[in-house]
């Protein structure tokens, strides 16, 4: 009989995270390019575990949930969802109404798109 011990799945696990790793640092170096290569390739991956880490506080862990999570945390600010400048974020997640992780997610994302347009109107940069 096979016997997978916990030592593989461990490795296993780590190696998922970090390929993900990887592919949300080459996303990110190109949607946020300045930040990126000011924080340098180690304090880019650190904000990454960071943000896979307050995802996962919130029950966020599908990958294409945590890609929105990170998007709007380097969008936002490190802890825009504790930050009294974006108290849209901190009620959305906190939510016992939402108890499914991905429509939290997408409620957090349509909440921050909303409070863009909201920032740009106020700019007068609402566009044509």
């Amino acid at each position: 009989m096979f016997r997978i011990r916990r030592e593989m799945i461990e490795a296993f696990a780590w190696e998922a995270t970090k390929r993900f790793e990887d592919r949300m640092l080459a996303r990110l170096r190109q949607s946020y390019a300045v930040r990126c290569e000011t924080w340098r390739e180690v304090g880019t991956r650190e904000a990454i575990r960071y943000g896979i880490q307050r995802a996962s506080s919130y029950g966020i862990v599908a990958e294409r949930d945590v890609c929105k999570y990170l998007d709007l945390m380097f969008a936002f600010g490190r802890d825009f969802d504790r930050d009294p400048g974006h108290p849209w974020a901190g009620r959305i997640l906190a939510d016992p109404a939402t108890a499914d992780p991905t429509a939290r997610t997408n409620r957090l994302y349509d909440a921050a798109m909303a409070s863009l347009r909201r920032a740009a109107g106020a700019r007068g940069g609402g566009g044509s």
